[in-house]
């Protein structure tokens, strides 16, 4: 519960989640919006004069259901729409834009390093070949390219899933973003303030975890000088451990089966 003097602030790159919030709770003196990254967290909290005050933050990472739902948005492999997949449409470029002009190296390296795509070799050489005759425009035709070029497919699974979500992490500088906003959270959070966070991808989670152990435990010295490191002051733990969506939760909303909650208070 928010009390009467309590103030929530948020940010969304995506232009539409804002002015849906602003629609829902812009009336409320206590809560405040701003489009951008959350990369953006130091400065909009030092504008309001509350770094070091801030006693609860939620980074809730990757794309949004209404996101995936809105296939003019160009996010989903299972609907026909244009191949945009940014989060702020005005800003950078389109997975289009990049799949007709990226080389075959580049593409293969970004569904490789960031979707874990075993045939990422084949499908950016399907991709180069199609776009010699035909650039990509739709989401469709990328999601039967990779259909056709990969050899083996997984039960249960679309096989252009993980080539759509490594190009939609590439094109939005996920991972950049949330190693970013990571670094900030000391700082902003109160002491015994708390940062829950969740992710809905390995890489996502494997970012997350790292920083609050290495805010927890410090620069770990060589084995060979185990007195290293002794006069280290955390500034973070860990509260608990992961939490992952329980059964009953995944049956009212199958795209919780990946998320993952990590929670970390700060110390000092």
């Amino acid at each position: 519960m928010l009390g009467p003097e309590g103030r929530l602030l948020a940010m969304d790159k995506d232009p539409e989640a804002v002015q849906s919030a602003e629609t829902q709770f812009g009336g409320d003196r206590r809560f405040a919006i701003e489009q951008g990254s959350f990369t953006m967290l130091g400065s909009m909290v030092a504008r309001q004069d509350l770094q070091g005050k801030v006693s609860g933050l939620l980074l809730d990472l990757g794309v949004s259901s209404p996101q995936l739902d809105d296939s003019s948005r160009g996010f989903s492999f299972s609907e026909e729409g244009p191949l945009d997949m940014r989060m702020d449409p005005s800003q950078g470029i389109s997975a289009a834009q990049w799949l007709n002009e990226a080389d075959e190296k580049e593409i293969s390296r970004v569904l490789k390093t960031l979707g874990e795509e075993r045939f990422s070799r084949r499908i950016a050489r399907a991709i180069v070949a199609q776009r010699a005759t035909q650039p990509l425009q739709t989401t469709r035709e990328l999601a039967e390219l990779i259909s056709a070029a990969v050899p083996m497919h997984e039960k249960h699974k679309h096989p252009a899933t993980r080539s759509f979500q490594a190009i939609r992490i590439f094109i939005n500088s996920e991972l950049d973003d949330v190693r970013s906003v990571l670094e900030q959270v000391p700082d902003v959070l109160a002491t015994h303030g708390r940062m829950a966070v969740i992710s809905f991808h390995s890489l996502e989670d494997r970012i997350v975890k790292r920083f609050i152990r290495d805010e927890y435990r410090g620069e770990q010295p060589p084995r060979e000088f185990p007195l290293a490191g002794m006069d280290y002051q955390p500034r973070l733990k860990p509260v608990g451990k992961a939490i992952r969506a329980s059964e009953k939760e995944i049956s009212e909303n199958p795209r919780a089966r990946s998320a993952v909650l990590r929670i970390a208070e700060r110390l000092q």
